[in-house]
């Protein structure tokens, strides 16, 4: 059974005043948390439509209006692993 979680990204305001970059090259929404980006998960939800429904009564709060276009629904199989390896912590300065 899929399972559809519905994420939102709120970036962080560049202090130079540089517009924000809110999706990649490759037209994919990107974030940086080092950068102070925020992904917010809103919910999961057993259907798509469900998780479309999520985004549009998100987009008129307060926040969430501010970047409207910035959801993402991510599609999962309930009960399989979704991280199957370790992983390395990397310490920045």
């Amino acid at each position: 059974m899929d399972v559809f979680m519905v994420w939102h990204v709120g970036h962080a305001k560049l202090l130079d005043g540089s517009p924000t970059e809110h999706f990649g090259e490759d037209g994919e929404l990107s974030w940086d948390e080092r950068s102070g980006d925020d992904p917010k998960i809103l919910g999961i939800y057993a259907t798509k439509a469900e998780a479309e429904g999520r985004i549009e009564r998100a987009r008129q709060q307060p926040g969430f209006k501010d970047e409207p276009d910035c959801f993402m629904i991510d599609t999962f199989t309930l009960g399989e692993d979704q991280w199957t390896d370790g992983f390395v912590t990397i310490h920045y300065e």
